[in-house]
């Protein structure tokens, strides 16, 4: 559901198998940042750093973790303006080194992005002691059951990694929450010497947006939200039956990853370099024809793969090409690995995601949702349902969850931006959550794939005037991406 930045693949983490050493007690606030050299391997052209922040907002003084945060340098330091912080979503996806930025951000502003606590180089959460208590895992990633012998080995192993967290994750899991996230980033704020927080933060970093402005409204500078979560589906649901729901369901993204399939569809019909086209024939069938043979008879490629790849191509009008030729190659009986997938990406985050969200505790909530989702979103509506499942089992929770209220003002108007037809992120939410907030505004992207910015130079011209100045583009302002789908980039 965030992908490069985007969680599409799943909600659980296959971390390492070592320790997880908590620092002793200090100082609760990092009084300054010590940039320095990056580890070897490291992406060019950054600085790193590591702060140490309470483990515990509730227990300043005590134990302390680790965030490592790198820092792309405002290319013009004389004239710098500041610092820009970022989130590229997940949860689960390190985000020291930041890829948003546009050529005048960068000239403009320090950009600095950080692995949120439990990920990456920040201090980890570790769910597993030995190799063989990772095979669970390995079988569940990615995928989704849709037999009733797949459904009980499917919450077999969802139940025996949740068990592996609880067993070997040590006190971090209880604390795993995005409001806590939210806090480390107002402690980095600070440390940076930022008396006001400039954000951006794509799909999952727009939830992290969210909760920021609501716990911190006069810390608020200028928060831009790309593909824009609803927080009140994200955490509790808007109806109290919502609690019933898996959150991955509430969120609704199946319905616009199968916009987005219809779109694309729709375009490849008229479209002669699409490989997919075939004159005279609805593609709209012919794509069920796939499913149809595939969930009756699995062959070397599965109805579950095909599902996957097709909703992580979607996230990109810039994959028409590519899902065009995996589509094709799927009519026949051809093997998958002989099928490139540059679109494929495996997320992690389930400790935040379970913090976070109100879910069913009976496993049987899941297959209920799921084939109710796929009368909506045939395949989609399984996948997005199960990517939650960890949490019918979850061994923790966060005493810091925040769950309201999502209506504080800020000063500053928040600038929202999401697609018309996002698989991850749908628009319909983006729209409520406009409502929802004390003081934001949204910006259309007239094209389906996840996330605005990049896509767009009506989009990054808006951003640029937003985040350097406070800037807004007119209310309702629908911006048109800059290439079809299936032009060349």
């Amino acid at each position: 559901m965030t992908i490069i930045g985007v969680r599409t693949a799943t909600l659980l983490t296959l971390t390492a198998l070592a320790a997880v050493t908590i620092a002793p007690a200090a100082s609760a606030t990092p009084k300054s940042i010590d940039w320095g050299p990056c580890p070897a391997g490291s992406p060019p052209g950054y600085d790193c750093a590591e702060v140490e922040v309470p483990m515990s907002y509730q227990d300043p003084g005590g134990p302390r973790i680790t965030l490592a945060l790198g820092r792309l340098p405002a290319t013009d330091q004389k004239h710098k303006r500041g610092t820009l912080f970022t989130n590229p979503g997940g949860p689960g996806n390190p985000g020291r080194f930041s890829k948003f930025k546009t050529a005048s951000l960068h000239r403009q502003f320090d950009i600095v992005g950080f692995d949120p606590r439990g990920v990456g180089a920040s201090t980890p959460v570790r769910c597993f002691a030995n190799d063989a208590e990772t095979e669970p895992l390995k079988r569940v990633l990615g995928t989704f059951p849709i037999t009733a012998e797949q459904e009980t080995r499917h919450t077999a192993d969802v139940r025996e990694v949740a068990a592996s967290c609880g067993r070997n994750a040590g006190p971090l899991l209880e604390h795993l929450s995005t409001a806590n996230i939210a806090r480390d980033l107002d402690k980095l704020r600070e440390a940076v010497g930022e008396p006001r927080l400039r954000y951006y933060g794509l799909s999952y970093g727009t939830y992290l947006g969210e909760v920021y402005a609501n716990l911190f409204p006069h810390r608020v500078g200028a928060l831009a939200l790309d593909a824009v979560d609803d927080p009140i589906a994200w955490s509790t649901g808007h109806r109290p039956e919502d609690a019933n729901v898996p959150f991955s369901t509430r969120l609704g993204g199946f319905r616009d990853a199968d916009r987005a399939l219809q779109a694309f569809l729709d375009t490849c019909a008229a479209d002669v370099r699409c490989a997919f086209r075939e004159p005279g024939t609805d593609l709209r069938a012919k794509y069920d024809g796939i499913l149809d043979r595939l969930e009756a008879t699995p062959g070397a490629i599965s109805y579950q793969e095909v599902i996957r790849r097709t909703h992580n191509a979607l996230t990109d009008e810039a994959n028409s090409p590519a899902l065009a030729e995996f589509l094709q190659s799927a009519t026949k009986s051809v093997s998958a690995k002989a099928i490139a997938t540059p679109f494929d990406s495996v997320l992690g985050g389930g400790g935040t995601i379970c913090a976070d969200t109100t879910n069913p505790r009976d496993p049987a909530a899941w297959p209920k949702a799921a084939r109710d989702a796929d009368r909506e979103s045939r395949g989609f509506g399984s996948y997005d349902a199960y990517l939650s499942m960890p949490c019918a089992f979850w061994p923790a929770s966060d005493q810091a969850r925040h769950t309201g209220p999502w209506n504080r003002p800020t000063a500053p108007i928040l600038l929202l931006a999401n697609g018309k037809g996002d698989p991850e992120t749908p628009y319909a939410g983006a729209k409520r959550t406009e409502r929802i907030l004390g003081n934001a505004r949204l910006l259309t992207l007239d094209a389906w794939g996840h996330g605005a910015a990049n896509r767009s130079e009506c989009v990054d011209a808006a951003l640029d005037a937003y985040l350097t100045y406070g800037r807004l583009p007119a209310r309702g302002t629908v911006c048109a991406p800059d290439h079809a789908p299936f032009d060349a980039r």
